[in-house]
């Protein structure tokens, strides 16, 4: 494409260190479908007939066919996805199709490619975390009346409903959700138009494509435009903090599987056993997904350095933005396919769960805020709740298990109305500040998130609507 500057052909050894091929290939339908916008507007400004844009188009679309049913072999001559299908379109219409890319260089085409490709994987990522976020909201639901341990620096801290944990790490990834759509906001610009750098002197209609192509607003600044990646960033971000959530609790579930604690029972069809040890169940799938945040947050450090003092405007640098970026959209598509379906599955032994606080020791903030309810101030009674634990320590008793003289005798302050207290599912009961774990705060909880699920929901309808179908 260069031939005419250049006095020799490229090494072959520059031709597969800068070939593109492996990364764009994917993206040919929607590098076709921003073509068919580029010529319908150039033939719109009087810059193609009706015939030459129709002659294009329909050839265009016949290319597509190629790619679908496998009759088309890019060459790695032409470098990527982009010279792969002009070429074509000039050996099927020769002068004509050598007219596509007036107006256009491979900088803005280039990102329209991506920006195309990418709204429609992210909608498909969006149908994952829906599925997660509801199947966390079910399980919110089923289990909001059963107590288990929270724990602070794992260790026993206070009794929780487990529709208050499955909640916990359903308002993580609420908060993952907002970043998709903020993230989904950012990509959805059309850069059509911008050229290399500078815009261009033909009569571009940037407003036209915009509409074609189904993009909520143009790019503001050409220069800018083609120089920066701050929408894969935003992508990349989103699914970095997503991973550190999945990676969070997955290692719960993971720790409450294991025998010492006992009370998350994992599906056998979502682990494995062992190649020796007959006994063995093992949470590999856990264990993996896990490990995928450091996949997530790498591809985020990877486009992050990448960037990192890059001079305006395109630099070629960039051609490997879509390295990290497809190695994400695969890697979320894999935590989707089997984290919705092995949640929904998980089973919780309450009874495990009760035993595993038989001393009451859990309750010893019940005890603290119970005489600070008689006047007491609390750290008075922190000191005095704190010096009973002892005693129970040192004799070897529950804290559920004294009697209403040995209370007294160490803490003057309490009534007989202490003891009915003491139970872990009263406990949880009487948590019910705002966002708190009783059960009906967890039902409260539940009902927002749905609530704003609906309207995440309609938001990613609108904007499937909005996009333009590729061929």
């Amino acid at each position: 494409m260069w031939k005419g500057r250049f006095s020799q052909d490229t090494n072959d050894r520059v031709l597969d260190f800068t070939q593109s091929l492996d990364l764009d290939w994917r993206m040919a339908q929607a590098d076709i479908r921003g073509s068919i916008a580029h010529v319908r507007m150039l033939a719109l400004v009087g810059l193609l007939t009706a015939e030459e844009s129709r002659e294009i188009e329909e050839n265009l679309e016949a290319i597509s066919e190629e790619i679908k049913n496998g009759d088309f072999e890019p060459t790695r001559e032409l470098e990527d996805v982009h010279m792969n299908i002009e070429a074509r379109l000039i050996e099927r219409c020769g002068a004509t199709g050598a007219k596509l890319h007036m107006g256009r260089s491979r900088n803005d085409q280039a990102n329209t490619t991506v920006r195309l490709y990418l709204r429609q994987e992210l909608l498909s990522v969006w149908c994952g975390l829906d599925a997660l976020i509801s199947v966390l909201l079910e399980k919110a639901a089923q289990h909001a009346d059963t107590v288990v341990p929270g724990y602070t620096h794992l260790q026993q801290a206070q009794p929780v409903s487990m529709g208050q944990f499955w909640m916990a790490h359903a308002q993580a990834f609420l908060r993952d959700t907002k970043r998709f759509f903020d993230a989904y906001e950012a990509v959805d610009e059309s850069p059509l138009g911008c050229a290399a750098l500078a815009g261009s002197t033909l009569p571009l209609d940037r407003e036209y494509t915009r509409r074609d192509l189904g993009f909520s607003k143009m790019t503001a600044n050409s220069m800018d435009t083609v120089a920066h990646r701050d929408h894969i960033l935003d992508v990349l971000y989103f699914a970095s903090v997503f991973g550190a959530h999945v990676s969070r609790l997955s290692e719960d579930l993971i720790v409450y599987f294991s025998s010492e604690f006992g009370w998350v029972k994992l599906p056998d069809a979502f682990c494995t056993g062992s190649s020796i040890m007959p006994q063995k169940k093992n949470p590999d799938v856990l264990e993996i997904l896990r490990g995928k945040s450091g996949q997530l947050t790498g591809a985020l450090m990877d486009l992050l350095v990448m960037t990192k003092g890059i001079p305006l405007t395109y630099n070629r640098d960039l051609q490997d933005d879509k390295r990290s970026l497809f190695r994400t959209l695969d890697c979320l598509h894999g935590i989707f396919s089997v984290l919705p379906a092995l949640l929904k599955e998980v089973e919780i032994d309450e009874e495990a769960a009760l035993r595993g606080f038989s001393d009451g020791l859990i309750l010893a903030t019940d005890v603290a805020e119970y005489l600070v309810m008689q006047g007491v101030p609390f750290r008075n009674a922190h000191e005095k709740v704190g010096k009973i634990v002892r005693y129970c320590l040192d004799n070897k008793k529950s804290l559920t298990a004294l009697s209403l003289d040995e209370w007294q005798n160490h803490i003057p302050e309490v009534k007989a109305d202490l003891l009915p207290l003491l139970s872990p599912k009263v406990a949880v009961e009487r948590r019910n500040t705002a966002g708190g774990t009783s059960p009906e705060q967890v039902r409260k909880q539940i009902a927002s998130a749905a609530a704003k699920m609906e309207q995440y929901r309609q938001e990613a309808k609108a904007y499937e609507e909005s996009l333009p179908g590729l061929y």
